[in-house]
This record gives C-alpha cells, structure tokens and sequence, in this order.
C-alpha cells in the first residue's frame, strides 16, 4: 500500500501556509510531494502564494498582479497565522527551490499554475525555464485548473509531468482522459466521495484535496487512490502507517 502523501502549501495544517517554515516542516516529515502555487507579480517576479489577492495571508492588500516583488516583500505573511511566524516573508519561487535544495530535497515538488482566474500571460515559459535553469535533487511536476496552461506547458516542457485539478463540484475527467499527456488528476474529495464505486479502473492517477480527516485518509487508501493532498503530512503519514499496522494483523 504506497500512498503518495502531498504537503498542500507545504505543511500548511502547522505553519502558515506557502512559506519558508511550511516547506522546511514538509522536507523534515519527508512528504513524498511538497505542492505550491505560482503567480506573476507586476514587475513579473514568480510569486509563491494561493490566493490571487494578498488580503487573507498577509497583512497587506491588493492583488498579487499589481504589487511588485519589493512591495510583495515588505509584507508580512505569517503572524495571520501566528505571532510564532511573523517573520515569514512572501517567497519567490526561486527561494523554494534553493530551500528545497539546501535540505536536498528527493521528492517531488509540484507546481500549481495560478492561471484559473487571471491569465498570466507567459508563466508557463517563466516556470518551466526556472525549472530547467540547473539541476535540483528534485522532479518538478506542474498542475493546474485551467486545461489550456497544461497544454501550453506540454508543448513547452513535452517531458513534464502534469495533473489537472478538479474544482468543488466540477466532474471534468474527460478534460484529462482526452490528452495522453496528462498523468492524473486531483479532484475535491467531494468527487471521489461521489464516484467511489467507479474508482477501480480509473484510468490515471487520483489524488484528492484537501483530505485531513482519518476517516477519509481510510477512504482514499481503501480505494487504492495514488495519493492524498493535505494540510498535515505527518499526521497523513502516521495514519497510512497505522492501517498498514492492522493490515498485517
């Protein structure tokens, strides 16, 4: 039973989410996958955050798109969470991956183009040259909700790995079926609750978000799903190590 345990905003259950100390906490509990997401800042800087705007995690506001990367990073993006982090600044992509490369990070770190909003015109090219700038201990994977940034980035980078994400509510497999390039999806949980009975023979790969709960981490390992995107990897991890344990017996 191998179950991929993806770290969503890094450790984002204990530290404020798409930062430094959320990345640093999902490399010490080894998570197999380490998740983020990526905007373009005015100035065209990768910016490491999930909402377009900076309002819920930092304790500035406006839209990512219209603030440089210096006004991006006068922010405080931490003490929203908690006094402990208000330090916390707003990463550039480029400082997650020397993080992840100064603690020589193995697995897999997977880049969420933020693209099902705003068009950020040319971030496929931005991302993917970053990416293939030199060499990390790590493979890079991108996924997204918007079908066309994969395509664009599949004629880009032809060898990455890409997944399509699935909103609440939205059943769009065939989006993901259609194209041989594709490696999975990452659906709400809602949808694989929904469509549990027809899981088996799916196709590609299926990991859901976001799943904390230990009873729906049971359900997706009992289905034999690929892997779990959650806010708290070692709890993930210490779950799956717990049915393994009553598994043997």
């Amino acid at each position: 039973m191998m179950v991929q345990i993806v770290a969503h905003r890094g450790s984002s259950g204990n530290r404020p989410e798409n930062t430094l100390p959320a990345f640093a906490e999902a490399v010490r509990v080894k998570a197999d996958i380490i998740e983020l997401d990526v905007h373009l800042s005015k100035d065209g800087g990768l910016i490491v955050m999930h909402d377009e705007t900076v309002d819920r995690t930092t304790n500035g506001k406006g839209r990512i798109c219209d603030l440089t990367v210096a006004e991006l990073k006068d922010l405080n993006a931490g003490s929203w969470f908690s006094e402990e982090f208000q330090a916390a600044k707003v990463p550039t992509l480029k400082e997650v991956l020397d993080l992840l490369a100064a603690k020589n990070y193995r697995g897999i770190l997977t880049i969420e183009l933020k693209t099902d909003h705003y068009e950020y015109e040319g971030i496929e090219a931005k991302v993917s040259d970053l990416m293939n700038s030199q060499e990390w201990p790590f493979t890079h994977w991108y996924c997204s909700f918007n079908i066309e940034t994969l395509d664009r980035m599949h004629a880009i980078e032809p060898g990455a790995t890409l997944d399509f994400i699935m909103g609440r509510g939205e059943d769009k497999p065939p989006l993901a079926l259609s194209r041989p390039y594709i490696e999975g999806i990452h659906p709400a949980y809602r949808w694989v609750q929904e469509t549990a009975t027809v899981l088996t023979d799916f196709p590609i790969a299926i990991r859901p978000w976001t799943v904390n709960e230990e009873a729906a981490i049971r359900t997706c390992l009992a289905l034999g799903l690929t892997g779990i995107i959650t806010d708290f990897p070692e709890n993930a991890r210490a779950i799956v190590q717990q049915v393994r344990e009553e598994a043997k017996g």
